[in-house]
């Protein structure tokens, strides 16, 4: 069905993604630097100085961010910084997101060195800088009415890093724990250009990965970050804010298909009943001729992203397939909402579909066929009632 209008962040990110270059890029889209300041001042028991610089990166007017505690910095625990978040006064929707997203470093940090949470204490992740960038960051979308936040893949540079365990390969062994799951782009810059701050905030506000969604533009902001790139290329998160106007759908789906030549299709009806339980949007079968002349049947199911695994497992243990392709697919589809119209046997449910050519109505065919049975009249009457 159609929704209404939805505030949508796009996070470009050509040259990757840093907490301070998305905090930048919300400054640069017209965050009030005065409201951000007071807002983290809410935090008690962290001592800051923010500065916030307007620059110009290739041509391009951007914001850079940094911030310097003028005091020594402590190492923090996760469960020193998680008080810090309960302790604060902060709006509850704020601290309850920060936590997760400081938990969910934590989380990968205590992986990587193979270690519980509670055993670690961080030097990058306790600083200041930290968590001003991701308290900030949620601040700002907050600030600027985003409900939505989509990003493209992530580059991954190369090289080494030095941190306060040693050197480290880039991307950082943290990164990599993080983005399980997102997809992402080697590149030749012998840089940072994905940080541990940068990588959970992305896998943590963005409901989607992929490419920049139709949407009305409402905002622009550029954030800097602190390298200098190869062959001039500008170090910049770019944000994009506008109003997207979405359907039920997801507009990147997962196409699963496998060919069948020895499963008995009398149990289509019951995987199909399992595999829209699951979260499929579209599930059919088709005939087709394979090896030897056999015949078969091909299995496609449309999928959000999301539960293409779990509806993966159900085709392998329902049917006799031994594999399965799949592959993302960008698609189209009309705005449509449910509405009910007034005949002469009541209030019937149809869609009603927003066309390049206007509005058309479609019955329903399980509502219309309830009043066909209920009234003993043909079906493609109340279809015609409907439709006119």
């Amino acid at each position: 069905m159609a929704g209404l209008p939805s505030t949508t962040a796009y996070l470009d990110c050509f040259s990757g993604v840093s907490g301070d270059m998305l905090l930048a890029a919300l400054l640069h889209a017209g965050l009030e630097k005065e409201l951000l300041q007071d807002e983290l001042t809410k935090i008690k028991g962290i001592d800051f100085q923010f500065n916030v610089e307007d620059q110009l990166r290739s041509g391009i007017g951007c914001k850079q961010v940094s911030v310097h505690s003028p005091s020594k910095q402590q190492l923090r625990h996760p469960g020193d910084i998680l008080d810090l978040l309960e302790e604060s006064d902060l709006d509850p929707p704020i601290i309850t997101k920060a936590s997760q997203l400081f938990t969910r470093l934590a989380e990968a940090e205590a992986k990587v060195h193979q270690t519980t949470i509670d055993k670690i204490h961080f030097h990058e992740v306790g600083a200041i800088d930290t968590i001003v960038d991701i308290v900030g960051a949620l601040i700002g979308l907050r600030y600027m009415g985003v409900n939505r936040v989509i990003c493209s893949p992530l580059p991954m540079g190369r090289g080494f890093v030095q941190c306060a365990h040693g050197t480290f390969p880039l991307p950082a062994p943290a990164v990599c724990e993080l983005l399980h799951g997102v997809p992402v782009y080697g590149v030749e810059q012998n840089k940072e250009l994905v940080t541990p701050t940068g990588a959970v905030l992305a896998v943590g506000l963005a409901a989607e990965f992929g490419s920049m969604p139709a949407m009305t533009v409402k905002k622009i902001g550029y954030g800097a970050g602190s390298h200098k790139l190869n062959n001039e290329q500008p170090n910049l998160l770019r944000l994009i804010i506008g109003d997207v106007h979405a359907v039920e759908e997801n507009a990147t789906v997962e196409i699963i298909e496998t060919n069948l030549d020895d499963w008995n299709s009398e149990g289509f009806p019951y995987l199909c009943d399992l595999l829209f339980n699951q979260g499929a949007l579209d599930v059919s079968l088709s005939p087709l001729i394979m090896k030897k002349g056999r015949p078969g049947q091909l299995l496609r199911v449309i999928a959000n992203p999301a539960h293409a695994l779990e509806l993966k497992q159900t085709i392998l243990s329902e049917t006799t397939s031994l594999g399965l392709r799949y592959r993302k697919e960008e698609r189209m589809t009309l705005q449509r909402e449910a509405i009910t119209i007034s005949t002469p046997w009541g209030e019937i449910v149809a869609k009603q579909v927003q066309t390049p050519k206007g509005t058309v109505i479609y019955p329903e065919y399980e509502a219309c066929r309830k009043v066909a049975e209920e009234q003993k009249i043909p079906l493609a009457q109340v279809y015609h009632a409907v439709s006119r």
